[in-house]
């Protein structure tokens, strides 16, 4: 597997913050807890892939946002906070070796974190920092791989990655105050312990589940369901509005 990161830029703090408030930021434990973050992808398989920071570009660290990587295309986004837009140049650079690339364009906004691919389906966050266009320009761009978009409107989160991720490829982690678990009718749901809202931000790697340390109630209902899960210090990163998929891109080397 390959995993694309970015650094952490220097100016974190001055991040887009939607749904947290604004606390100070330590920004050397931000780059340390981002290096653990990527030693555990390298030790659970992962070749590590890191682009350049850009210290002009607060969020740029997370750059799962920029850019949907499937196995066949990558689509680099739109992303829907226009401090954001030029995070993308640098990451399809980065991604140009192992995919070929399509693009969004204007009025289309869509950020990576809500887009959270089951199958083939891929379920689409919109309300937030993406919106209708970008979802019908993300079902065009993936009409020829046999993908289909389905729109989702979570409530009360950034992405819709912060309300649902996969554990597993029949199996997902559900916040069922920011978005209804029946809509996801085809595969097992575990619900998040109620005290920790934002522990729904999990990313597999593998067979393994990375889980933010700061959930420890969530992370014992997923072992609970048999899967080997990890434990990782991102709450610098978290003041930043920011999770475990948000710091990278996962991927398959690619056939070409």
């Amino acid at each position: 597997m390959i995993a694309l990161t970015r650094a952490v830029p220097a100016s974190l703090a001055d991040c887009q913050l939607t749904h947290v408030e604004r606390t100070p930021i330590d920004l050397s434990r931000a780059r340390a807890q981002h290096a653990a973050y990527e030693q555990a992808l390298a030790e659970l398989g992962c070749e590590v892939h890191r682009i350049a920071a850009a210290d002009h570009l607060p969020d740029s660290v997370f750059v799962e946002d920029a850019a949907i990587v499937l196995d066949e295309i990558a689509v680099v986004t739109r992303p829907g906070a226009t401090s954001r837009l030029e995070e993308t140049d640098a990451v399809a650079a980065a991604l140009r070796p192992f995919r070929d690339l399509c693009w969004l364009a204007a009025p289309a906004t869509l950020d990576g974190g809500d887009v959270l691919q089951v199958g083939r389906t891929l379920f689409v966050g919109v309300g937030g920092r993406t919106n209708e266009e970008g979802a019908q320009q993300l079902q065009a761009a993936l009409d020829e791989f046999g993908y289909r978009v389905r729109p989702l409107h979570p409530q009360g989160c950034l992405h819709l990655k912060s309300a649902v991720t996969a554990l597993a490829p029949d199996l997902v982690l559900v916040n069922p105050d920011w978005i209804e678990p029946a809509v996801f009718p085809s595969v097992t749901i575990i619900e998040i312990d109620p005290a920790e809202p934002f522990a729904a931000n999990v990313l597999r790697v593998g067979d393994t589940v990375l889980c933010a340390e700061a959930f420890p109630r969530t992370r014992a209902r997923i072992e609970a369901a048999g899967i080997h899960t990890r434990a990782i210090d991102v709450s610098e990163l978290a003041k930043a509005e920011g999770a475990l998929t948000c710091c990278s891109l996962i991927m398959t080397p690619g056939t070409f």
